[in-house]
């Protein structure tokens, strides 16, 4: 098994808060992310876990790890893209998210692609 960090896949993240589905009287504030993984190689690349690390304002974090992306694990051929949404809930109005992806090449070489740390945040309250 090879580990490295290929520059070949990159991520875009776009987080929303979704104030339909908040309370914030009850310290529970929802938010999506929608991000677009980019294979800029030129062979393909298939998605086999996800590792998330969320924490919130007040420092409590939550760890989550799995197979795939929201039921997927996507082959992402080369110069071709896969995008998906998903969504979490933190108890303050503000947080941050991370992680990484666990992904195989077309010759059966695994690799960790990063995922920034994004912001989690209620629109306005940050300036």
């Amino acid at each position: 098994m090879s580990i490295s960090s290929p520059p070949t896949i990159k991520c875009h993240v776009v987080s929303h808060y979704l104030a339909e589905q908040s309370h914030p009287d009850q310290q529970r504030y929802v938010f999506s992310y929608t991000i677009t993984i980019k294979n800029l190689g030129r062979g393909s690349a298939h998605l086999l876990t996800r590792y998330w690390l969320i924490t919130d304002a007040n420092g409590k974090k939550l760890v989550i790890e799995g197979e795939g992306v929201v039921g997927q694990q996507p082959h992402i051929n080369a110069t071709d893209e896969f995008t998906y949404t998903s969504g979490t809930i933190i108890e303050t109005p503000v947080g941050v998210m991370q992680g990484q992806y666990t992904m195989e090449d077309e010759v059966g070489n695994r690799f960790k692609v990063e995922v920034a740390p994004f912001r989690l945040a209620m629109p306005n309250i940050l300036h």
